[in-house]
């Protein structure tokens, strides 16, 4: 079985249902619940930076507009995203992958870097960010490298390939194993409804770890950790705390 240094509860996109998603002030909200790992989703500026969003889009999580990957940083740092979530985090900014690494290394957090690549440049934001985490993350766990995008999750094995992997699927795909191995994950991470115990237990046998998401009831939760999940994403920080046992 893969080493696998990472908790069983990762605070989704860092704050949860409890600060807006990817910023500062959400992975503050994790490290205060005591939340030992985060998981956020990176991609690139035009002008090459590494930031956090979710979207290929700005609307739904700032008062920005349009592709942000299509904007330089200088741009971007005009963009507030955390009005859209309460007037208490009124004026957060689009964060920095170094930004998050020193946050990481302040509250002794360990981190899945989801890598979302603006449409059309997976090679490129897999490489880039795959580099960049590598050097960010000297002295702390390697953080868990993931991606939908299998041209994104080629170009990080090739770039830094010490760093762990896993590859995200949305759906099902019966070519599992060959895709991993090819690879070299050492993870699958899976939305937790195209689980069942036999699912699990056949990833578990092939020596994948594996980490659902996004979990919000505890009693799923539990039955995914009886199972043998080995990581759940939540949105509940609060009710699927650090501590949380099935």
């Amino acid at each position: 079985m893969n080493h696998w240094p990472y908790p069983a509860v990762v605070a989704h996109r860092g704050g949860g249902k409890l600060a807006p998603e990817n910023t500062l002030a959400g992975i503050d909200t994790g490290a205060r619940l005591g939340h030992t790992m985060i998981e956020f989703d990176v991609k690139l500026s035009r002008d090459g930076e590494i930031f956090l969003l979710h979207d290929d889009n700005l609307e739904r999580t700032s008062n920005g507009w349009g592709v942000a990957g299509d904007l330089a940083w200088s741009d971007l740092l005009k963009v507030d995203a955390g009005s859209w979530f309460s007037g208490e985090f009124k004026g957060e900014p689009l964060p920095l992958l170094s930004q998050v690494a020193e946050r990481c290394r302040q509250h002794g957090m360990m981190a899945n870097i989801e890598i979302k690549p603006t449409t059309g440049t997976g090679p490129l934001t897999g490489k880039t960010v795959a580099l960049a985490a590598r050097e960010l993350w000297q002295g702390m766990t390697p953080p868990l490298l993931s991606s939908f995008e299998i041209d994104a999750l080629e170009a990080a094995q090739q770039a830094a390939p010490a760093l762990p992997r896993g590859l995200l699927l949305d759906a099902w795909r019966n070519d599992w194993r060959e895709l991993t191995a090819r690879l070299g994950c050492v993870s699958l991470h899976l939305n937790h409804k195209l689980l069942d115990a036999q699912r699990t237990a056949e990833i578990k046998a092939a020596g994948l770890r594996i980490l659902v998401y996004t979990v919000n009831q505890p009693q799923r939760a539990a039955e995914l950790l009886r199972w043998g999940v080995d990581c759940i994403c939540t949105d509940r920080i609060d009710t699927i705390g650090p501590d949380f046992q099935p």
